[in-house]
């Protein structure tokens, strides 16, 4: 994602698994305070990866945007920014 915004993706649900539309991303755990450090993670050619501090498994879906997930509301918002 040269050039552009890397999402952020938060999992307040608990899903063990989050669709998205992105390979590569930043994983907050949930949102604060209960956050994880905010960790970069790059699929690279595989279609899933594991967040290495919360377990949530995220998934590649090509007909997914960039700002959403499956299931919805997943993605992470900084509303202090």
């Amino acid at each position: 994602m040269a050039g552009g915004t890397i999402p952020h993706f938060q999992n307040d649900g608990g899903y063990p698994a989050i669709d998205i539309g992105v390979k590569e991303f930043m994983c907050v755990g949930a949102n604060p305070p209960y956050d994880h450090p905010h960790v970069f993670l790059d699929m690279g050619a595989d279609a899933e990866k594991v967040c290495p501090y919360c377990s949530t498994l995220y998934r590649f879906d090509a007909s997914l945007h960039a700002d959403e997930t499956r299931p919805a509301n997943c993605l992470y918002l900084d509303r202090a920014a």
